[in-house]
């Protein structure tokens, strides 16, 4: 569920002549049964709206005064959101003849044609207050004060993203508020202006347009309007230099993507760039992280060290926060225990989501790994939108997991074997043609749209740092680690990152030393486990050339300190 609230103007929205019909009622209720919320935000002063609508119990917040007032119907709290009206303002406009003429807890409103007294007042006294309009009436409010404003403050007690929200209104008080949420829809009967600025207009007017909306959230969450809502796309790839066509966008709560490509491909600097748009777009993200590569991410906060694994009530406590992200690090997790960890935190997430709609986007690394079938049983497939799954083995993911996903996006070498496979799950055509990427490109296709797409990479704005807290403090796999064992196999000490390959290595005799440099070992190990290819080619001229031993030792640590932040 990416829509939880529903936030509604009342007056020519949900009413009619002051008042909300049965029909009207009864689909709030519905909705309210659904799971989801419903702030009501109106111009009317609270004793006014309790005279014409008594099922104040029907909303969880009431934005009343056009803004400048918050109320709790459960608790019947009320929170002034502006100071209330000088009193010399108030005695300005009755000895000027303004009437009709009402007060609330800080609105001041009349009718036009009041608006120039009520302007000359303002100049008058030297006051900070603006007039809003709506449909011949003038009210008056403190500066900064708007529908929006009072709609922000309704969410935030709530916890609850904007993206997360469809507005509907009808007038010009309505832009504001409407400007603020992730859907903003018009009634039918809404002035012109409102509905060209909505991305929905429904087809009934005031409150039959209203239960139309509310049907359609319950039946479809409204899955159908974003793909033409500019609110919720982030953009994915861009076309080439060459490339006369379109970007491609999607909808991160909506999507379920696939990224393959063999290890050093890009898959890494992809995935930066696409959660910083993200972040950029006003949502919240969650990336689980086996292998240490997204610990620098810009706006997320990272939970977990090499040291110390991450607390699934860490997480929880980050994403609970509405303008928190969330990188999960894995390193300080044993392989082995790594699904079940996932398999403990996958749960959770969705509850979090069922609740607030979020995180928007969930990032799953290593996920032929970290996902195994057993786990993905346990996912229901309306769980698996919202999230892009990275492998260098496709064929290891589950089949469901596979079906669940609309696009897939390759880099590296022989993408077009990646897109095969993913094509014969899907009972897609099989892309003939290969195509050879080089770096900063991809390959894409989705179900909608079958026909592969070479496209360029989007990186992020952020100066990533791969691997660096990975390989220079953690612990790598033991299949991963290098192993200084000398002529006859004499020794076995074991470098689990390059902290302790450095040490080792300084350590070790000179025979030892100079066996694995003569056969090219340290390149190899820096190829295969650390996958930094300008290292290894510098380890590898290091390697060949004829330097003392002592200056080839402070050569290669001076290598690795170039790229990699060690620790004194």
């Amino acid at each position: 569920m990416h829509y939880v609230v529903l936030a509604t103007d009342y007056d020519g929205t949900l009413a009619a002549d002051s008042r909300v019909d049965a029909a009207t009622v009864s689909a709030l209720e519905d909705l309210r049964q659904g799971g989801r919320r419903i702030i009501l935000v109106t111009g009317r002063e609270l004793d006014d709206l309790k005279r014409v609508m008594p099922r104040l119990d029907l909303f969880d917040r009431i934005v009343a005064e056009n803004g400048a007032l918050l109320f709790q119907p459960a608790t019947g709290e009320e929170r002034c959101l502006a100071d209330p009206p000088p009193p010399r303002f108030v005695a300005r406009l009755n000895e000027m003849g303004v009437a009709p003429l009402s007060v609330g807890r800080v609105i001041v409103a009349t009718w036009e044609p009041n608006e120039g007294k009520v302007l000359e007042a303002i100049k008058d006294l030297g006051l900070e207050l603006h007039i809003v309009f709506n449909k011949g009436a003038v009210m008056v409010l403190p500066a900064g004060v708007s529908k929006e404003s009072g709609l922000r403050a309704a969410l935030e007690e709530l916890n609850i993203a904007r993206l997360n929200s469809v507005g509907v209104g009808d007038a010009e008080n309505d832009f504001a508020f409407l400007d603020l949420c992730g859907l903003p829809v018009a009634v039918a009967n809404a002035i012109p202006s409102l509905r060209e600025h909505a991305v929905l207009v429904t087809e009934g007017e005031r409150g039959a347009g209203v239960v139309e909306l509310a049907r359609r959230m319950l039946a479809t969450d409204l899955a159908e309007c974003d793909a033409g809502n500019p609110r919720q796309q982030v953009a994915l790839a861009a076309p080439l230099p060459d490339d006369p066509s379109d970007a491609i966008t999607f909808a991160p709560p909506r999507a379920c993507m696939l990224l393959v490509g063999v290890s050093g491909g890009g898959k890494s600097t992809l995935t930066l760039g696409l959660v910083e748009r993200v972040a950029d777009a006003g949502m919240q993200f969650c990336v689980i992280d086996p292998e240490g590569d997204y610990a620098e991410v810009q706006g997320a906060i990272c939970i977990g060290t090499a040291q110390e694994p991450p607390r699934v009530e860490a997480v929880l406590d980050v994403l609970g926060k509405t303008d928190t992200s969330a990188v999960v690090n894995l390193l300080g997790v044993q392989l082995h225990d790594r699904p079940a960890f996932l398999a403990e935190l996958l749960p959770e997430l969705m509850m979090l989501r069922r609740r607030v709609g979020r995180p928007h986007f969930i990032v799953v690394d290593e996920a032929h790994h970290m996902l195994p079938a057993t786990t993905a049983g346990e996912i229901a497939d309306s769980d698996l939108a919202g999230m892009m799954f990275i492998t260098t083995r496709p064929g290891a993911l589950a089949e469901r997991v596979l079906r669940a996903v609309d696009r897939i996006i390759a880099v590296g070498d022989a993408p077009e074997e990646s897109l095969r496979h993913f094509c014969e799950v899907r009972e897609l055509p099989i892309p003939a043609d290969s195509v050879e990427l080089v770096k900063g490109e991809m390959l894409t296709l989705s179900v909608d749209a079958p026909a592969p797409r070479h496209m360029r990479v989007i990186p992020g704005k952020g100066q990533q740092r791969r691997h660096i807290r990975k390989y220079a403090e953690g612990a790598l796999h033991e299949d991963k680690c290098f192993y200084f064992r000398g002529p006859g196999a004499r020794l076995n000490l074991r470098a689990q990152n390059l902290i302790s390959f450095i040490q080792i290595g300084e350590g070790v005799d000179r025979e030892t030393w100079e066996f694995h440099r003569g056969r090219g070992d340290y390149s190899r190990w820096i190829g295969l486990a650390i996958k930094d290819r300008e290292l290894t080619r510098e380890i590898e001229q290091l390697e060949r050339s004829d330097q003392p031993t002592d200056e080839a030792r402070r050569a290669l640590r001076a290598a690795i300190e170039a790229r990699y932040t060690l620790p004194s």
